[in-house]
């Protein structure tokens, strides 16, 4: 023990020391001045809130399988990172939670280190970057930062200017110039009160993060001599980032408020090393080649227009992606008993008071007013429509489960700043169903909805992991009912056998939910399918069925979506294809060119015969253009194949074909091409070659 509190003791003085040497050369780069009244109200609050953990041995599992001995309240991840040389590491899991480096440990648990080349490290460390370019606005440039943070593109801060011609550059020198004295950084979480005590001076601050608190409490972070609001873990110190590069500064637009705000985001990334930036840059360089925007201009499959802002329009081939995709879903449902049911867009505020969503999300509703001042709003989701329907008269145990599929528009007043392409509109459409079960069922019916999303997914070729997201702060509902449900959840996923991990906190709040991340060609993760249990619907309409015993019991409600929004789908589709859509989704199959003048009536012909097949088939009849020409065009707009006729092929009822990639497959009878296209077309694979 006494070996224990003198480890203790010298720790924290070399960890005092370091930081009183990097606070005196940080307050080199400004005006020197005592720390701030904010700072002040921090240290106070950190001191508060300082947790005090009785020393004793604990146990460390790592996930390498090696056990290491450490004390609580003492030994942190980052202390065991240095003693079994994990180099790279930057965030930390403990038993499935994030966790700070520099955070001791508490009990026994398993230690997991994870890097900048996993999406939470990632995300650490530009959380992290966001702090220092805070600071940097704030005592340099003396800007007033009101909003800090990481999203998947980058670090950002929201700030008051009033000289806004920064320059880039100079900021990224002055960033890498902080990050480098090895700042450590403090955090602590508050109240609500406590935060507008520690921000009082900064209205607009107080109102951003309100808008953006899911919880009871604000994490809040110290970064030398600056206070940064930052959801989710930090790096230790600032020295683990050693280059930053700032992107670009726009305008901020705030909900609600349709004069401009005067904030400008400026939007950076910061790196460990410079063999991170370059791998970054050669991923944003394959990203800019492969964007869904481009390919969809390049391809003629969809365009935006300001008369519709976030609303796509779906050319004829995008139209094409559009339904197949519609129509691969619904076969499969017809194979997993979902049936189809069809709801009205447009309701009365009624129904969204009684599901409750007009208090939590009636801001985000396009709403009109018909006669006698009656308000009605477009649907942004299914469910309460569905609850209407199953309410519709007495359900028995025996219909149960009922798996009710609606492919129904819905629209979301999504901020227009917010818009991107595909990835983010206002109108889009959901392959979006809802089962309504016995609680005996749900174990079953859970695993029923994993393997439906893992069979459409290895269609595309996607490898997949799910998240088992649980009970946030504040939720509905009773603790045991929490409890059970996600005991529930977690057997089902156990019996899937993929790859699962827990994200504690992260549920919705009316009940807890399993997320499906997919990895794409290049690496990136992105979630699309979701099983979410659904506690408070039944019970803001009363839902019951009579069981077996004659009672009336409440049903189950499980929200299940496979490819999510089908306009994200495409969009996603694109970008990890790079364009180059697979035969059976593809919008240009085939492309059949004519070589003579006897060869044009044979290659109608063959059209027809595709086109009868149900194939996306045309015809090159420029007559201007050379035979080579003709091959190159259609290998750049992406047809699959390429069918040369001349007058041999006329003759002896056969097409030349090629692949889009160039191969050669060589004169074929058309039966056989048609029926092997039909097979790789019907099979839905991914293969060129037959």
């Amino acid at each position: 023990m006494e070996v224990t509190h003198l480890f203790r003791i010298v720790i924290c003085r070399l960890a005092a020391r370091a930081a009183l040497r990097a606070h005196r050369r940080y307050s080199q780069l400004q005006v020197s001045h005592a720390l701030s009244e904010r700072l002040q109200v921090f240290e106070s609050l950190r001191k508060k809130r300082a947790k005090e953990v009785s020393e004793k041995p604990l146990t460390i599992l790592l996930a390498d399988g090696r056990t290491v001995k450490g004390t609580a309240g003492v030994t942190t991840p980052l202390f065991v990172a240095q003693s079994v040389r994990s180099k790279d590491a930057l965030v930390s899991k403990v038993n499935g939670q994030l966790w700070e480096l520099g955070r001791p440990l508490e009990a026994d648990c398993e230690l997991q280190f994870l890097g900048f080349h996993t999406v939470e490290g990632k995300r650490a460390a530009w959380r992290t970057g966001a702090c220092v370019l805070g600071g940097v606005l704030e005592q340099v440039f003396g800007a007033k930062v009101c909003r800090e943070g990481a999203s998947e593109f980058g670090l950002f801060c929201d700030h008051l200017l009033d000289n806004s011609s920064l320059s880039l550059s100079e900021v990224e020198e002055r960033c890498n110039k902080v990050a480098a004295l090895k700042l450590p950084l403090s955090s602590v979480d508050l109240s609500a009160e406590e935060f507008q005590e520690l921000f009082q001076n900064s209205r607009l601050r107080l109102q951003l993060v309100q808008e953006q608190m899911s919880g009871s409490t604000v994490t809040v972070h110290r970064c030398g001599d600056s206070i940064a609001v930052c959801d989710g873990p930090l790096l230790p110190h600032t020295g683990l980032l050693r280059v930053f590069k700032m992107l670009q500064m726009s305008a901020v637009t705030i909900a609600n408020q349709t004069e401009s705000s005067g904030l400008t985001r400026l939007l950076g990334v910061a790196f460990p090393g410079e063999k991170d930036k370059q791998e970054w840059e050669r991923e944003q360089e394959e990203a800019k080649r492969r964007d869904h925007r481009r390919i969809g201009t390049d391809q003629e499959l969809f365009f935006f227009n300001d008369v519709s802002p976030g609303s796509c329009f779906f050319l004829p081939k995008g139209a094409h992606i559009y339904n197949t995709l519609t129509d691969f879903i619904k076969s499969e449902y017809r194979r997993r008993g979902f049936t189809e049911v069809v709801t009205p867009t447009l309701y009365s505020t009624a129904l969204w008071e009684r599901s409750g969503h007009w208090e939590h999300y009636s801001e985000n509703m396009f709403t009109v007013t018909s006669e006698g001042s009656q308000t009605y709003a477009l649907k942004p989701m299914n469910c309460p429509a569905h609850c209407l329907m199953f309410e519709q008269r007495v359900r028995s145990w025996r219909e149960l489960p009922l798996r009710w599929a609606d492919f129904g528009a819905l629209h979301r007043n999504e901020l227009s700043g917010a818009l991107g392409g595909l990835t983010r509109v206002r109108r889009f459409c959901q392959d979006d169903a809802h089962i309504f079960c016995t609680p005996e069922q749900l174990e079953r019916e859970i695993v029923a909805c994993l393997d439906f999303v893992r069979s459409v997914y290895q269609v595309f070729g996607f490898s997949l992991h799910c998240l088992l997201s649980t009970r946030p702060t504040p939720c509905l509902g009773e603790p045991e009912q929490w409890d059970n449900a996600e005991q529930q959840l977690e057997k089902s996923l156990q019996q899937f056998g993929e790859r699962w991990e827990l994200n504690p906190g992260d549920g919705a709040f009316y009940g807890p939910k399993i997320d499906i991340q997919i990895k794409d060609a290049i690496g990136r993760q992105h979630q699309c399918a979701t099983i979410q249990l659904d506690f408070q619907l039944p019970i803001r309409f009363d839902l019951q069925y009579v069981g077996q015993d004659g009672r009336l019991h409440r049903p189950v409600m499980v929200h299940r979506a496979v490819l999510g929004s089908l306009e994200r789908m495409i969009a996603i589709l694109a970008e990890n294809f790079g364009g180059k859509w697979p035969l059976w989704l593809s919008p240009a199959q085939i492309m059949v060119i004519p070589v003579g003048g006897n060869s044009e009536l044979y290659s109608r012909q063959v059209v027809q015969q595709f086109h009868g097949a149900g194939f996306m088939v045309d015809l090159s009849d420029d007559q201007g253009a050379t035979l080579n020409k003709k091959i190159r065009s259609a290998q750049l707009a992406q047809y699959n194949y390429i069918f040369v006729v001349g007058d041999k092929e006329c003759e002896s009822g056969t097409v030349n074909v090629r692949s889009r990639g160039g191969k050669q497959l060589g004169r074929r009878p058309i039966e056989e091409v048609l029926a092997s296209l039909t097979r790789l077309r019907d099979t839905r694979s991914n293969h060129d070659e037959f």
